[in-house]
């Protein structure tokens, strides 16, 4: 089985929670805001051993939040018919662009995000201009979709597109350029369900969007709606 959840943002107790329901074979996925790679302490480090050996595997896309520097020093090895970064035993981050098979469902991933406040953060210690996809990973993206016939089982991003951002806050805002590739990218795929994190809900938008925070849903079963609700926002 896999399962999703959405921005831990390094909260350890709610990634225990979220791996309780795993077996050895099962996947957890988180959409983007994974926080557990920030520092590179020893004491991170041990963590990372720790959480690579955990129950199921563990994988996470990249949202606005990672020190992006870090991330770039693990290895990219093949992974479920994908490129990924190992950081464990069982512990892989999802690479912008990639399409993976697990457990015979393809899944287009796309990290990336943009903090509201980097005014507030400082370069290379809590921000990295990195946080926003390039042309290179829409590329790998758009050549991922084309390699699958443009179409796919689920879509997972952290940024959800800008038609459904503005949808969901009820602000317009400038769009960025990965929510306009995303807003393409739902108008060019053929897809059953596209989840994202980001916006700090649990709520279903219709039988083909959803957004995740802190439920943690299996995959391939469609989403009760009443079961959503606003999040309490961090």
């Amino acid at each position: 089985m896999i399962y999703l959840t959405a921005d831990l943002h390094g909260d350890l107790d709610r990634l225990q929670q979220a791996r309780k329901p795993l077996r050895r074979h099962d996947s957890l996925i988180v959409l983007g805001d994974f926080g557990f790679i920030w520092n590179g302490s020893k004491a991170e480090q041990k963590l990372l051993r720790r959480l690579g050996k955990g129950k199921g595997t563990l994988l996470f896309l990249d949202g606005a939040h990672e020190n992006f520097d870090l991330l770039a020093e693990y290895p990219v090895v093949e992974f479920a018919g994908g490129q990924a970064r190992k950081l464990g035993e069982r512990l892989y981050q999802l690479l912008r662009g990639e399409c993976y098979t697990i457990e015979g469902r393809r899944l287009l991933c796309m990290g990336g995000g943009e903090s509201a406040d980097t005014a507030d953060r400082q370069q290379g210690v809590s921000w990295w201009p990195q946080e926003l996809p390039d042309e290179a990973d829409f590329a790998r993206c758009r050549a991922s979709l084309a390699a699958n016939e443009g179409r796919v089982d689920y879509i997972l991003t952290h940024t959800p597109p800008y038609r459904l951002r503005r949808f969901l806050v009820g602000e317009e805002g400038e769009i960025n350029r990965l929510e306009a590739f995303l807003d393409e990218l739902a108008d060019e795929a053929d897809y059953r369900c596209w989840y994202f994190g980001q916006l700090h809900l649990d709520r279903a938008i219709g039988p083909r969007a959803v957004a995740v925070y802190r439920k943690v849903l299996p995959l391939w079963v469609p989403p009760k709606k009443k079961l959503f609700h606003r999040s309490e926002q961090k």
